[in-house]
């Protein structure tokens, strides 16, 4: 398979997965046991953002697939707090709720801006398994 079309299956993989996680998250933020708020959407939003786009990098080799793994994320938490025209609102809520969703967006957004900025900052690295990688430029004798 051509390199392109193996970048392309996985972007398209990395949409998939982050859109997936990004709706579970959402979702999960008013998560109740027993009468007590359950934060677990912080936990997994700050994890998933930290870890996905730097399995996608590592897969895919592009960081153009390592920085989509972000995009989902920040469109289905923008569109949850956006009423829709039925008065539905996703994201809302005061007191204990709104502190949650609050950590919520904060905290991943930290944690996707930290992840991308590792991701296009670091060197490039060849898809995993990877034979037909370009090596890279350079003599590497230490002179500048």
């Amino acid at each position: 398979m051509k390199a392109w079309a193996e970048r392309v299956c996985w972007g398209l993989t990395v949409l998939v997965v982050a859109l997936w996680l990004a709706l579970a998250e959402v979702f999960w933020l008013p998560l109740r046991v027993g009468g007590v708020l359950v934060p677990v959407s912080i936990v997994v939003a700050v994890v998933g953002n930290l870890l996905l786009p730097t399995a996608a990098l590592r897969l895919s080799g592009s960081r153009l697939v390592a920085v989509l793994a972000v995009v989902p994320w920040l469109v289905v938490a923008v569109a949850a707090m956006i009423r829709r025209p039925e008065g539905d609102l996703v994201m809302s809520g005061s007191e204990a709720l709104g502190v949650v969703n609050l950590a919520f967006l904060m905290l991943g957004v930290l944690a996707a801006a930290f992840s991308v900025g590792r991701a296009l900052g670091g060197p490039r690295r060849p898809p995993v398994g990877g034979d037909d990688a370009p090596a890279p430029a350079g003599s590497r004798a230490g002179s500048a």
